[in-house]
């Protein structure tokens, strides 16, 4: 039996951005549209250049899923080589990768085995999701017990943030319009998580320093972490990474936080000022 290949989106954030080529995956990008340029996601718009596009402010970005077409080409082209595909995205609910991924695999039903795995998260959660997919895999473990594997860590892992500004937020539905306005005429920075795959408000805090109080109480709450990563925007929020880097080295100081600029994909629905933390705390 052939080796498991490992696919997923763009969505995906790796820490060490040599991963994808040395693990052999692919990585199908989204396209990110500012008003009527589009760019195909980390390819021709890097990170730090879709920052800068964005805090320009002249056009709200969104993303757009690759097509059932492009995920049917690429399935096509690793079924030469292997007769089995796991293809983990970013949440359904934040887009539609997975059902495009799902009606090219549908085409393959009985010829091969491709399953979609959905992975109700997005940014850091799906790379740890992708890197430990791809470890099984080189491993030689079969297309179901990695399945199995990847549904037993959804569960585990956990995405927290705040942000600034409120714009992205409206402008991708995550929040609405009367929300929006009276947050900004308030000051009020929503604190967000991703709950069953939704990018969900779930406090309010008026100030900046409350807000990273928040993140540092969410870390301290578990028990066991096995990876942490501090997810940052704007260079402007330079003074917010550092104290809450200071807040956990002081709360939490039996974990390393890397820290990350977040990509397009959750650029476009938090917006350029976003500040968050995701755990996963291992199935141990």
């Amino acid at each position: 039996m052939n080796r498991v290949y490992v696919v997923t989106d763009s969505a995906a954030h790796f820490a060490d951005p040599g991963f994808i080529d040395k693990s052999g995956i692919m990585v199908v990008p989204l396209t990110i549209k500012f008003g009527s340029e589009s760019f195909t996601d980390k390819v021709d718009l890097s990170i730090d250049e879709f920052f800068a596009r964005l805090t320009e402010g002249k056009h709200h970005p969104f993303y757009r899923a690759p097509s059932a077409d492009e995920f049917r080409s690429v399935y096509g082209n690793i079924l030469r080589s292997t007769d089995q595909i796991l293809s983990i995205h970013m949440s359904s609910r934040l887009g539609k990768v997975v059902s495009h991924a799902r009606a090219a695999a549908a085409d393959y039903l009985g010829r091969s085995k491709i399953a979609v795995v959905d992975s109700c998260t997005t940014s850091v959660g799906l790379s740890i999701l992708v890197e430990e997919a791809a470890r099984a895999a080189r491993e030689g473990q079969p297309l179901d017990q990695i399945v199995r594997t990847m549904r037993g860590m959804i569960p585990h892992i956990y995405t927290v943030f705040f942000t600034h500004s409120l714009d992205c937020l409206e402008h991708s539905g995550r929040i609405g319009t009367s929300q929006a306005i009276l947050g900004t005429m308030l000051g009020i920075k929503p604190f967000l998580n991703i709950e069953d795959g939704q990018i969900i408000p779930i406090e309010k805090v008026r100030t900046r320093e409350r807000a990273i109080d928040k993140l540092v109480e969410f870390v301290s709450e578990f028990t066991h972490i096995e990876r942490v990563t501090v997810l940052y925007g704007a260079d402007t929020l330079e003074e917010d990474t550092q104290l809450l880097l200071e807040r956990l080295a002081l709360n939490c100081p039996q974990y390393t936080y890397p820290v990350l600029r977040y990509g397009p994909a959750l650029g476009c629905d938090i917006g350029p000022d976003g500040l968050g933390i995701v755990v996963y705390e291992g199935m141990g």
